[in-house]
């Protein structure tokens, strides 16, 4: 039994509600498994013996009023067990919800057991995400031992039936005016011991391997989209079903592109004599190509032209989303003599016609100034 306080250790107030303590339960147990790149399994072992007690309600109440003196002599309380055990009680309990997995106290606590879903992160680039793409991806898996089929006993050998607890699991244990259950310290929660265990796999009946799968991208997907693979995940204890493999897909962002659903948005710049004049320019396309657009005489910086059915495809559909371009009007620089001298004549002959914005603006500007002169006239 940890000699910490259980409050300080999943890092709530006392008065925290059920809602909290299984929020802050969730977020250490991701770091703290000893699969996981943080895992630290002591810590693990110790936030379950916590949470065991702070989420039952009788137990709570009696560590709040006895300290760890109420679960002493026998009183359960995440007392022995495999912290992986323990791990699938509390853990099948507060994350039985994600991707539709059956809680831990739902099922059979003896006999084989959906192994654990995972989860592998993959970036694709915004061109993948439009035409779809076939990855090859790499990830270690536990799997059912050849050696034992998975039963963690010798060859020539079988689990037999706990003793200590009639193969549920768990042992029931008087404690003041509370009855409470507590995993088995025989069997660890398996409701089976093994005599003679086998060598490959120690007993657990899975051992750990790479595998290698191709993953099929659909042509639309979004950033944050999900993919599962049934039957893919992790072995089951004791020769159950395997659990299932998520994909979970990001977005790399692109040099020229960004996306808002369907559609795509990008930027062009233009000379400004094509702005003045109108004209034609030539814009890449996420499928490889090139667009013609045509620029409107007069366009101004932030004027913005739609393509229809050139932005990205669409999920399970064979419609696509439009193209919008952004007209950015770019002065000239370095000028010779001679376009220095052309600029010049140009700008003698403007008038509010040509410049409507910037002469609006300078009236605008001088009527403000006049209206300010007038009362200290």
């Amino acid at each position: 039994m940890s000699d910490r306080d259980y409050y300080e250790i999943l890092g709530c107030a006392r008065d925290a509600d059920a809602a909290a303590l299984k929020s802050a339960y969730r977020k250490l147990a991701k770091q703290l498994h000893p699969d996981a790149e943080t895992g630290d399994e002591a810590k693990f072992k110790e936030l379950n013996e916590a949470y065991s007690i702070l989420s039952d309600g009788d137990k709570r109440a009696a560590y709040d009023r006895f300290g760890k003196a109420a679960f002493q002599n026998g009183g359960g309380g995440g007392q022995g067990g495999d912290p992986f055990d323990m791990f699938n009680d509390v853990f099948g309990d507060v994350f039985g919800d994600l991707f539709g997995a059956a809680g831990g106290r739902q099922r059979a606590r003896s006999g084989p057991q959906r192994g654990s879903d995972l989860r592998y992160d993959m970036e694709i680039t915004l061109e993948e995400a439009f035409s779809g793409a076939n990855k090859r991806v790499t990830l270690p898996v536990a799997v059912a031992c050849d050696a034992c089929k998975g039963s963690g006993a010798a060859a020539g050998s079988k689990p037999e039936t706990c003793a200590g607890c009639g193969g549920a699991g768990q042992v029931r244990a008087q404690q003041g005016f509370f009855s409470m259950t507590r995993t088995c310290p025989t069997c660890g929660g398996r409701g089976q011991t093994i005599k003679d265990p086998c060598k490959p796999c120690g007993g657990r009946g899975m051992v750990r391997e790479e595998r290698t799968l191709d993953v099929q991208i659909p042509a639309g997907v979004e950033d944050g989209t999900r993919i599962r693979l049934s039957n893919e995940g992790e072995a089951g204890p004791r020769g159950g079903p395997r659990g299932d493999l998520y994909i979970f897909l990001s977005l790399k962002p692109h040099s020229v592109f960004e996306r808002d659903g369907p559609d795509l948005y990008c930027r062009a710049t233009v000379p400004m004599t094509t702005a003045a004049l109108g004209g034609e320019i030539k814009i890449p396309t996420i499928e490889g190509g090139r667009a013609r657009v045509k620029v409107p005489e007069g366009a101004q910086t932030g004027r913005r032209l739609r393509l229809g059915g050139k932005g990205m495809s669409r999920l399970r559909s064979t419609a696509r989303g439009d193209l919008h371009v952004e007209i950015f009007v770019e002065v000239p620089v370095h000028l010779s003599a001679k376009q220095r001298k052309l600029l010049q004549e140009f700008q003698e002959t403007c008038c509010s016609k040509s410049h409507p914005q910037s002469y609006g603006f300078l009236d605008r500007v001088k009527r403000m100034f006049e209206g300010d002169e007038r009362p200290n006239a």
